[in-house]
């Protein structure tokens, strides 16, 4: 497993001053532009709307601040961290006329949220940039003022400079060291100011220009969280209903016809049904265990009792391979659907290696790194796994999607198998 090396804190706070920077930098004449264009458009497009040429312009103005809007989706997360996904604009239906056409990037509210960005975003970038240039140029100046200090012409005998005025002597040493210590004060708070207007209008872009799609997406990912709850509800129904079927049920119905046939040898052949009794006896532990083994696949009582380290414990130790065990034994406990859902991607994940994998070993590492917990099961099998419908890996990942988490399986052919679950667990 490859490991990724993270970059030390000094290169990752150079490297962020760098991007907040040139987000500020570059940001504030595309900001200009868009302001210049998108807003000349739209008062031409309004002040003649009561035309026909008006809307076309109109429309122009939207489409233009969209193109704005996209670019700027592009260069927000480098500063804030985190994804601005572009969200779903309203398409005209198909067949629709020219007007209707027309109309529609008009009626979709995400168009007036990029108008409204590419009107006023030139405010934020404005102040961002007379800081963020400020700071450097104080930054730079000020610490290279040994350099270029002593070719500036001696200041006027009745002027005042700021060392005068400090009661510094009026020497070019005196100067040089001043411009140094606020040169050294520039530069040592020039990462919190260009982060602080960095953010400034990174945030404004991103709440406008992504917050629609951030709701979509939320949206979406709780209708599919949704789905795969009823799709793993169904699919472990189905599950237990052949398993009852197939194994207690006819143990019972054997069980009722041994009682039966033990009820009428009782008056002719007591040895007999003495016998049939036993047999009875036997079909009833049989039938507890088949029992006992499909009650701990709804909800095990070790694990509701001793919490996930005792329950996946008790789970290797009954696997036909060798798996050893990596959990954290101290490890709180977590919510009931997240404890349930870890201990049937391990109990899946070791009845699948049995039947298919013809592994001869396993492992199972179960660690919470960051508020999620991460389950692994790994084996040394033939590999060939996926989570095609009808397999048992497609119920086990709609169970994991249920709970708001993932589910990775990394299978080729020849092995080895790694199943990667990741489950929220704040």
């Amino acid at each position: 497993m490859t490991q990724t090396r993270t970059a030390s804190p000094p290169v990752r706070w150079l490297t962020q001053i760098g991007v907040d920077s040139a987000y500020v930098l570059f940001g504030f004449p595309i900001a200009l532009v868009a302001y210049v264009l998108v807003f000349t458009l739209f008062t031409v497009g309004v002040s003649t709307i009561i035309t026909v040429a008006g809307l076309p312009v109109l429309v122009g103005a939207v489409y233009a601040a969209r193109a704005f809007a996209d670019l700027e989706r592009l260069r927000v997360p480098g500063v804030v961290h985190r994804p601005a996904p572009r969200p779903e604009y309203r398409k005209s239906p198909p067949g629709a006329g020219f007007w209707r056409r027309l109309f529609t990037p008009l009626r979709d509210g995400q168009s007036w949220l990029d108008l409204l960005h590419a009107i006023f975003s030139w405010i934020l970038y404005t102040i961002s940039f007379c800081f963020v240039v400020t700071w450097w140029a104080g930054a730079l100046g000020g610490i290279s003022s040994i350099i270029w200090l002593r070719y500036v012409p001696a200041p006027d005998p009745d002027s005042k400079d700021l060392n005068i005025l400090l009661g510094l002597s009026d020497t070019l040493g005196a100067r040089i060291a001043l411009n140094t210590v606020i040169g050294v004060v520039f530069l040592l708070t020039l990462p919190l100011i260009t982060r602080a207007f960095a953010l400034m209008p990174a945030q404004f872009g991103r709440v406008l220009l992504s917050g629609m799609a951030e709701v979509q997406n939320r949206i979406s990912g709780l209708r599919e969280q949704r789905d795969s709850a009823v799709s793993a509800e169904a699919t472990a129904l189905r599950r237990l209903e052949r398993d009852i079927h197939d194994g207690p049920q006819q143990r019972l119905v054997r069980l009722a016809m041994d009682l039966g046939r033990a009820r009428q040898q009782l008056a002719t052949d007591p040895e007999a049904a003495k016998a049939t009794i036993e047999e009875a006896l036997g079909q009833t532990r049989e039938t507890l265990d088949e029992l006992r083994a499909l009650s701990r696949g709804i909800a095990p009582p070790i694990l509701a009792d001793r919490g996930l380290p005792s329950a996946l414990a008790a789970l290797a130790s009954r696997g036909t391979v060798p798996v050893g065990l990596s959990i954290d034994e101290t490890l709180p406990r977590l919510a009931p659907i997240v404890e349930n859902t870890a201990y049937f991607v391990v109990a899946e994940a070791l009845a699948n290696l049995a039947k298919h994998s013809q592994a001869r070993a396993a492992a199972v590492d179960v660690v919470r790194i960051e508020g999620r917990l991460a389950v692994t099961v790994l084996d040394d099998g033939v590999g060939g796994a996926h989570m095609a419908k009808g397999h048992g890996l497609a119920g086990l990942a709609d169970r994991v999607r249920a709970a708001g988490g993932t589910l990775t399986v990394d299978s080729p052919v020849g092995g080895p198998t790694v199943i990667r679950a990741e489950l929220p667990c704040e």
